[in-house]
């Protein structure tokens, strides 16, 4: 039996679905009723819905023990993909509990109930540049001395979580992946920019990230769990892409006009700083996107390398323009079903 958290998020709602064609009785956890349209969305855009009839979901909260603990019964594997995201100064305390906290409580139950491995899903944001060297990979170990966000400091909490249940035993496998593209979630993530550079999306900046698509991240995840390995992490970046060429490659798959301003950091600096002040002033969030740390990252150069995955399991990641342009066909399908 195999149980994923965050089964209505982006990752978890396409793991889902792939393990759904090889599995029955998938159990998923969730919150609301109302977010189980986001996955069946997303099966629907795969063109099969005919395998999600073989997710268990129960209700269950990832900081509610006692809701919790009853859906480990006869699980043998834990796919976690349960987190919050968010770059919002007021958001940290929950983001905090939630990533933190909840691991801890999914790897205690995983302890508790012998499971025989759990597969976490972590992120970039928990890397740091060491001195001298451009690339950042798997020996690329937080640095506590640099100034991080809020939501890096609970992924990298989430992720001393899971060592600490390495070491008391649970045989766990770690995948950072860079920014994660996929389909189907368009109010949210990174499928809302192409909602909004189909609109015509005016601006760039001139920093560098690591990509990397949904189903690959997935793909990753299922061979790692099905692996004899353990107690190892995998940074899962495909590309080193600007800015201004990842989106000009998603404007040309949706024939959208692609951005031709160059938003500069001054600019950024104080577009972040005025869209505090009011949200303080008025009692409002209004630009959640728009703060210090998404500005500040969005300048700058930051170059990963995902080639252990390759070395390590049968896994080659997907060309990532093709991974884009299914994305645009999907969400121009959407747009005209």
């Amino acid at each position: 039996m195999i149980l994923v958290t965050g089964g209505t998020g982006l990752v978890g709602a396409h793991l889902l679905y792939h393990l759904c064609k090889k599995h029955k009785n998938i159990i998923a956890i969730y919150r609301s009723k109302a977010s189980q349209k986001n996955t069946h969305h997303v099966f629907q855009l795969y063109g099969d819905t005919k395998n999600y009839k073989h997710i268990v979901w129960k209700k269950a909260d990832i900081i509610d023990i006692p809701s919790l603990t009853p859906v480990f019964k006869d699980v043998t594997k834990v796919y976690h993909a349960a987190a919050m995201v968010s770059f919002h100064p007021k958001d940290a305390g929950a983001m905090r509990k939630v990533n933190i906290e909840g691991t801890a409580n999914v790897v205690n139950l995983c302890l508790e109930f012998n499971i025989s491995k759990l597969c976490f899903v972590s992120s970039i944001a928990t890397l740091s540049k060491k001195p001298g060297v451009q690339w950042m990979d798997e020996t690329s170990d937080w640095n506590p001395e640099e100034d991080h966000s809020d939501y890096s400091i609970s992924k990298y909490g989430a992720e001393m979580e899971v060592w600490r249940g390495a070491q008391e035993g649970l045989p766990v496998a770690i995948v950072n992946p860079g920014v994660i593209f996929g389909f189907g979630m368009w109010h949210a993530n990174t499928s809302n920019l192409f909602v909004k550079i189909s609109k015509g999306f005016p601006f760039y900046t001139k920093g560098v990230t690591g990509v990397v698509a949904v189903e690959d991240v997935v793909k990753a995840m299922e061979l790692l769990m099905e692996s004899s390995l353990k107690n190892i992490r995998f940074v899962l970046v495909n590309q080193n892409l600007s800015f201004l060429q990842l989106f000009t490659l998603i404007a040309n798959s949706l024939q959208a006009t692609p951005p031709k301003l160059h938003a500069k950091k001054w600019l950024t600096e104080l577009l972040w700083r005025i869209n505090e002040v009011v949200s303080l002033l008025t009692f409002r969030t209004y630009y959640s996107a728009l703060n210090k740390y998404s500005t500040r990252s969005s300048h700058q150069k930051s170059f990963y390398n995902g080639t252990l995955i390759k070395k390590s399991v049968a896994f080659n990641y997907t060309p990532f323009e093709h991974s884009i342009k299914t994305i645009a066909s999907k969400l121009l399908k959407s747009n005209n079903s």
